[in-house]
């Protein structure tokens, strides 16, 4: 293979050269030092997010076992910025808790580990390859569940990831084993060709599909979610809320409206129903919660179940408006977690009760935390109002008139809970506010970046055109 042909893997070598220069560093920089760590990760990997904005043709390696096109590569453009918003986010936590205990370069390599699993699951032409990138972004996230060892739940978060992920691994390998039987190959391509509807088939498929249906949290697969989100640190709580689920949600689109598109009979029944359970199961469970980490977990599983909507229609429409609506979650979830993490980190505070009076002591704060969660619910005008009205657009435009009113529905319950916490922030006083406090400055590089994908991405429609015009290529 020539040196060119390796080229087309840009995303994934220059995230690999980012791994290697950071154990070098720690090799390298004294104890004393290792604090610059951070500043190093950051600009690295800052400069690979940026490479990655540069044009790259349309290609397949291996065989087929590895493919990129222009819509697989913005992904992975919008997976690095989700990234790189969450190092600034955790940027501090790191300096202060982690570098002391000289765990701080293990936090990078294993939290870079776990996106270049996703490049090549997101990336995959075969199913070899695809679970190679599943469990390679599954297994790094794991130890970082846990990596506030001193906390016994973290510990258990860790715990309860690793063996929930291994017993959803297993089931779709053994999913991954009868679709190859039946269609005498594992490459999407020839599958396509040779798959058809009998029992073996659509057990593999249901097989394979709860896999997946894990690592986005759908309902019944979704009970490790509070737990894990609640005890492992908020940086990765946010992980794998915005940046794990994405890629999961696209590698299953690609593979619903390609590879199992002769089965769209059979799983768009299968999706309407976990949608409607996902959404209402995400958003009852919300309404209950005080932790504000279980919150936004429960938050994240009915964000899963309205994506559902765009996944449904096996359409051009419903390939744009799911990648959108993506893309405008990111930053949505990402605003939401900064809050939460910078006010952990300086206070300890976790609970919604704490919250009372926020806007009298951290005015700003209050209103990006406004901001976010106006996003989450699709308030107009802040860009998760648009993201969620293309996927009612998209759901409507295939008859599902019924799905999308009782999607309106849960808009409406999710505005009632997310109300619950600007009551708090802007109505109550509370007999202990937390204090005043200024963040510093990569928290707040990394949180001025989500308020600006929240106020732009909505009202910058290009950026919804310009996805439409890739999503033409899973025609």
């Amino acid at each position: 293979m020539e040196l060119n042909s390796f080229l087309l893997m840009r995303h994934e070598l220059s995230l690999l050269a980012v791994i290697l220069i950071l154990l070098i560093a720690e090799i390298f920089i004294s104890p004393g030092r290792k604090k610059h760590i951070v500043s190093i990760a950051i600009v690295l990997f800052g400069l690979h997010s940026i490479s990655g904005f540069f044009p790259l043709a349309d290609s397949e390696l291996f065989g087929g076992m590895f493919r990129s096109n222009e819509l697989i590569h913005f992904f992975k453009n919008v997976l690095n910025l989700g990234v790189l918003i969450l190092l600034l986010q955790s940027a501090d936590w790191i300096k202060e808790k982690m570098t002391d205990k000289e765990r701080g370069t293990e936090f990078f390599i294993l939290l870079f580990a776990s996106l270049f699993g996703m490049y090549f699951m997101i990336s995959a032409g075969d199913f070899l390859m695809f679970y190679i990138g599943l469990e390679l972004s599954t297994l790094p996230i794991a130890a970082l569940a846990a990596f506030e060892v001193m906390k016994r739940k973290s510990s258990e978060a860790g715990i309860k990831l690793i063996l929930s992920a291994a017993m959803a691994s297993g089931v779709s390998l053994f999913g991954i084993s009868m679709l190859y039987a039946t269609a005498g190959s594992i490459y999407f391509d020839e599958i396509l060709l040779n798959i058809s509807a009998s029992h073996l088939t659509l057990l593999g498929f249901l097989l394979f599909f709860a896999g997946l249906a894990f690592k986005i949290s759908l309902v019944p697969f979704h009970f490790w979610t509070a737990d894990v989100y609640e005890g492992a640190p908020i940086s990765i709580a946010s992980y794998l809320s915005v940046i794990s689920k994405g890629a999961a949600v696209f590698i299953l689109m690609i593979l619903l409206f390609t590879v199992l598109k002769p089965l769209m009979h059979i799983w768009e029944n299968l999706i309407y129903v976990l949608a409607l359970a996902t959404m209402f199961t995400g958003n009852l469970f919300a309404l209950r919660q005080e932790n504000m980490k279980r919150f936004l977990a429960f938050s994240s599983i009915a964000q899963a179940g309205f994506i559902l909507l765009g996944l449904i229609t096996g359409t051009q429409l419903g390939t744009a408006t799911v990648v959108y609506f993506v893309t405008i979650y990111i930053s949505s979830n990402l605003a939401a977690f900064g809050v939460v993490q910078a006010i952990s980190s300086q206070t300890g505070r976790e609970n919604m009760k704490d919250y009372e009076g926020l806007y009298r002591t951290n005015p700003k704060l209050s209103l990006v935390m406004m901001l976010a969660l106006f996003s989450l619910a699709g308030i107009p005008p802040v860009a998760g109002f648009f993201g969620k009205f293309f996927l009612f657009t998209a759901a409507a435009s295939q008859g599902y008139y019924l799905l999308v009113f009782l999607a309106v529905v849960n808009v409406t319950i999710s505005l009632y809970y997310y109300l619950l916490v600007i009551r708090a922030m802007f109505l109550r006083r509370g007999d202990d506010p937390i204090p005043f406090f200024k963040n510093k400055v990569y928290m707040r590089i990394g949180i001025v970046l989500t308020v600006i994908g929240i106020l732009v991405l909505g009202l910058y429609s290009p950026l919804y055109d310009y996805i439409y015009e890739l999503s033409g290529i899973l025609k």
